[in-house]
């Protein structure tokens, strides 16, 4: 049979709606495909013959809810005519003459009482329940007649489209009649879940019916769209943005979305109105459903209409992305470039269209902006970093150095700078408020592909790590950054000279980068788990490092040289800098919000991050809180060393004069203000603390010398006033010259020394008392030390003093 003679011509194409011209451009994409007619036709009527029968079970359905809902309507009056008689019977037995119940004494009463306290609240109860099943009733039919036009706007819709010469405009209309009608059937829903909670199968049966209706409305609306968006001519060609030419302006770039005109404009403006409702009425579904629930999380989605122009332009850039696996930069410098063109078009277009949708919480700028991020992220994360990983564990498994560490940082360099012009873009429509919170900056943010693969973050962490230390090798290793101080290391809240080494600052500038170059990770816990792995090592490294130089000086000279305590007095001050800084920072709200938000941090539990994530160790608290502790225990301790060393060498150099025990019974020398063996152990003392204050930060001196300052009061206090030695009047005037001079070795940098020689000077207090006033001192007891202000001595040493004095008879 000739095909020309058994199948009509085609309409002219101007009377098909879009999406049968579309399909039929699928499907006849060559002369060749001719010849597939017949099976097509044959296809489409067999559907359609599906579709009528699906209809004609639909009306055979609804008469059979007719007739149901008949049954239950004379079922219903038959209760109220029940209720009616009861309500008769009620009225008689309480309007009975007054006389009947006087009469009949007791009885009527009792009758009285029985209709009033049993028979009326039941009555009560059952009008009650019929009120009910009314309401009920009423509801039911009303829901069951909404989903009823709700399923044949849809089915109204998928025919139309389906037919040759079916109209855009009249498709169009019945699907916003499904919409409207889907609004309202919401808002019964609503009202039903919120003053009806016992009627949940109801509403999840009508939530089921409405489930099928959107599942085909939907997918319908997209395709009508995406049908819409390619007669529009979009995608706009990307050739002229790919173009090596840097002087071409993006004008030159036709904007298919302020070029169209006319119907086809208006009909793509109610088709993304349409998108939005349903998109709108989605999330009320869902925020009704969800009631209870965390609700936040799942109610926020990107804004359909959005993606489905983002999507194409994603699929038309990954032609060329494919080209530039090593060359992302040029990857970045597209993704920007399209994502700035096409932003104002969002605010000046579509926006007024969302808000006319009523679609709350949504910006089509940010919406746009966040896609095509999104986009870029999921490439990144399926084709980019994949192959940069496999060159690194080549590396890791060869041992042979190559570019992949370099690649990684670079592509991490392309991804931050990208971020912070992207939020540009944000920030210039002012609203970077929105996107303040964790969950929001993830959508503007490339390295969001680390939330997804903290293996990845720690992979970068590491890299970051390994050329941090690669870097600060040589400088450590340079002993003039030991000698040379930091210029003006001073801190705006510790104005103070710290007197710290170069090196120091050396540590803290590529610590600070570190820093620095994680604040881009768009979440806190992220940021947190990258400084734990990456920063907190090169401050354990920076300890380790000045930890080494003060045994190497300790195990040549046991500290004993001014040199050594000048080493050690420098790696002391290293750490204290670069603990008053650590500090600093951490006082910063960076910081703080990771130290407060411990819960979310990515030390987290197996379960969340796959089997091979581990907590990190030592993730309770602040980032840097065992280091500052470490830090600060290195510098007790060593100051510490320090002040033994001092003491045990003035130890040694007054040992004669500690032990000659005659001189206290006798005077001075002529013409000597102390005593001559404690001369060259007074010089001694004052030279070593005069190197230490010479080369050792303020702070850290002040403990130095009063830790000595309390060692010599002890050797005095055990060695003299403890040895059972005697005082004569010559002797106690020896001793109060010998502490005189004591006390003026700490008198630089004090105003009362003999304050920090507790136990010394109330000794030489009790030394210079009358023989009167010590009698009374031994009846006297802790009163008499109190009124006499003895506070650092117990009763037994001021008693052991007291007898150590000799008076002339």
């Amino acid at each position: 049979m000739d095909y020309e003679h058994s199948f009509q011509t085609l309409p002219v194409s101007n009377t098909l709606s879009s999406s049968v011209l579309s399909f039929l451009n699928d499907k006849f994409r060559a002369r060749a495909d001719l010849a597939g007619a017949p099976a097509l036709v044959s296809e489409l009527r067999t559907r359609c013959s599906d579709l009528d029968r699906t209809l004609t079970d639909l009306n055979r359905s609804l008469g059979a809810s007719l007739v149901a809902y008949a049954s239950f309507s004379d079922r219903f009056d038959a209760v109220f005519d029940d209720l009616s008689a009861k309500l008769i019977r009620l009225r008689s037995s309480t309007c009975s003459p007054t006389s009947s119940f006087s009469d009949g004494g007791g009885e009527g009463n009792g009758k009285a009482e029985k209709i009033l306290g049993e028979e009326l609240p039941a009555l009560a109860k059952e009008v009650a329940r019929v009120e009910t099943v009314r309401i009920y009733a009423e509801t039911a039919l009303k829901l069951d007649t909404l989903v009823g036009d709700i399923e044949d706007a849809v089915s109204s819709v998928m025919n139309k489209n389906l037919k040759k010469h079916s109209s855009t405009q009249n498709s169009d209309e019945m699907r916003l009649l499904a919409i409207n009608t889907l609004k309202m059937t919401e808002e019964v829903l609503t009202s039903v879940t919120k003053t009806r909670p016992k009627w949940a199968r109801l509403v999840s049966a009508v939530d089921h019916r409405v489930d099928r209706a959107l599942a085909v409305l939907r997918p319908q609306a997209i395709a009508d769209h995406r049908a819409l968006l390619a007669s529009l001519g979009w995608p706009p060609p990307l050739s002229t943005l790919t173009s090596s030419n840097p002087d071409r302006k993006s004008a030159e770039v036709p904007n298919p979305l302020f070029t169209m005109q006319g119907d086809l404009k208006h009909q793509y403006c109610e088709n993304f109105l349409a998108l939005c409702r349903l998109q709108e009425l989605q999330s009320q579904r869902k925020s009704r459903q969800l009631e209870g629930f965390n609700r936040k999380v799942a109610l926020r989605q990107p804004l359909w209409a959005i993606e489905e122009l983002v999507n194409p332009i994603s699929l038309a850039s990954q032609l060329h992305f494919s080209k530039w696996v090593d060359k992302p930069e040029f990857i970045f410098a597209l993704v920007y470039k399209i994502t700035k063109d096409y932003v104002d078009s969002m605010d000046e277009l579509l926006q007024p269209l969302v808000d006319e949708a009523m679609l709350v919480g949504y910006s089509c700028r940010e919406e746009w902006i966040s896609a095509m991020v999104s986009s870029l992220s999921t490439y990144l994360a399926k084709e980019i970093f994949p192959v940069y990983v496999g060159q690194l564990d080549e590396e890791s498994a060869t041992g042979i150095r190559s570019q992949a560490r370099i690649s990684w940082l670079h592509l991490v360099d392309l991804m931050i700078s990208f971020d912070k012009r992207v939020r540009s873009l944000v920030e210039h429509s002012g609203i970077l408020l929105s996107f303040q919170e964790d969950g929001n900056l993830q959508k503007i943010s490339s390295l969001s592909v680390f939330c997804d693969r903290p293996d990845w973050l720690d992979l970068w962490a590491e890299i970051e790590l390994s050329e941090a230390l690669d870097k600060l090798k040589p400088e450590m290793d340079d002993e003039r950054n030991w000698r040379m101080k930091v210029q003006g290391a001073v801190l705006s809240s510790v104005p103070e000279d710290f007197k710290s080494p170069a090196v120091s600052s050396a540590f803290l500038r590529h610590l600070s980068s570190m820093i620095d170059r994680c604040r881009s990770l768009p979440s806190i816990s992220l940021r947190s788990r990258f400084l734990r792995l990456g920063g907190a090592p090169i401050t354990r490294k920076f300890l380790d490092c000045i930890l080494q130089r003060c045994q190497e000086a300790e195990g040549l000279t046991a500290l004993t040289d001014d040199d050594a305590i000048i080493k050690v007095a420098n790696s002391i001050n290293a750490a204290h800098y670069f603990e008053s800084v650590i500090k600093e920072w951490c006082e910063d709200v960076f910081f703080l919000e990771m130290e407060l938000n411990q819960g979310d941090q990515l030390g987290l539990s197996v379960s969340e991050y796959g089997s091979r994530e581990e907590p990190i160790k030592g993730s309770e608290g602040g980032i840097f809180d065992e280091e500052i502790g470490k830090l600060g225990e290195f510098r007790a301790q060593w100051v510490e060393k320090i002040s033994v060393v001092i003491l045990r060498g003035f130890d040694a150099q007054s040992r004669d004069y500690m032990k000659n025990r005659r001189q206290w019974q006798e005077k001075g020398e002529e013409g000597w203000t102390v005593s001559k063996s404690l001369v060259v152990a007074l010089d001694y003392l004052q030279g070593k603390v005069l190197v230490v204050e010479e080369s050792l930060n303020r702070i850290d001196f002040v403990r130095v010398w009063r830790s000595l300052a309390a060692g010599v009061d002890r050797l005095v206090f055990q060695n003299i006033l403890m040895s059972n030695v005697k005082f004569y009047d010559g002797g106690v005037e020896r001793f109060d010259s010998d502490l005189q001079v004591l006390f003026g070795v700490f008198g630089a940098w004090c105003l009362r020394p003999e304050g920090f020689f507790p136990k010394a000077s109330e000794g030489l207090k009790l030394l210079k008392m009358g023989e009167k006033q010590l009698q009374d001192s031994l009846a006297g007891g802790e009163k008499w030390m109190k009124d006499n202000g003895i506070r650092h001595l117990s009763v037994t040493e001021t008693e052991k003093i007291v007898r150590s004095r000799v008076f002339k008879s």
